[in-house]
C-alpha cells in the first residue's frame, strides 16, 4: 500500500516536472497552471524545510553515527 503510495506522487512529481518545461516552451494554457502549481509546491517544501528544527542525533543510541539522520 505505502509503495503504490510513493509509486503515485513520483507519478505527480514527473508529470508536474514535465509541465514545467513544456509550459516554459510555450504550451496550453493548462500546462501554465500545471506548472504554476508544481513551483509553487517547490517552493513551500523548501519554506518548510528551512523553517524544521534541524536534529542532530540523539547520542547514538539509535546504533548510527550519530549524524544528521541521513
Amino acid at each position: 500500500m505505502v509503495g503504490a503510495v510513493l509509486v503515485g506522487v513520483l507519478v505527480l512529481v514527473v508529470a508536474g516536472c514535465g509541465c514545467v518545461v513544456w509550459a516554459d516552451r510555450g504550451g496550453p494554457r493548462w500546462t501554465r497552471v500545471v506548472a504554476a502549481l508544481t513551483l509553487g509546491a517547490g517552493k513551500a517544501v523548501r519554506s518548510y524545510q528551512r523553517r524544521r528544527p534541524r536534529r542532530v542525533g540523539n547520542g547514538g543510541a539509535d546504533g548510527g553515527d550519530g549524524g544528521d539522520g541521513c
